[in-house]
């Protein structure tokens, strides 16, 4: 699967998506892309959206969209490593277009 990281997403974060093509929002050079902009980019290069952006769902109307987005409640990379497993299980079972929130404790 190929994976876009939020420029809120700390890069590391990669270690734990073994077996999936990553990318940041940085390394493409689409910072300071708005998120609908951004959205529009990433469902034509990309199979899945991670953000951070606790208000992505607020700002952007995502019905009709085909890119899965999985937002994370937290970007403390600490935390996001110890919680690989809730993050790969998500990757591994959401649908095209389908929004997710993962509670990372």
């Amino acid at each position: 699967m190929r994976i876009l990281l939020d420029e809120c997403v700390p890069l590391p974060m990669r270690d734990i998506l073994i077996g999936h093509e990553c990318a940041a929002v940085k390394e493409r050079g689409w910072i300071g892309i708005r998120n609908g902009d951004l959205l529009s980019l990433a469902e034509s290069h990309f199979d899945l959206f991670i953000t951070a952006d606790q208000n992505i769902r607020y700002q952007q109307n995502l019905s009709g969209r085909r890119i899965p987005i999985i937002e994370l409640s937290t970007n403390n990379l600490r935390k996001i490593l110890a919680s690989a497993s809730i993050v790969q299980s998500a990757i591994e079972t959401i649908k095209p277009g389908e929004f997710r929130q993962i509670e990372i404790p």
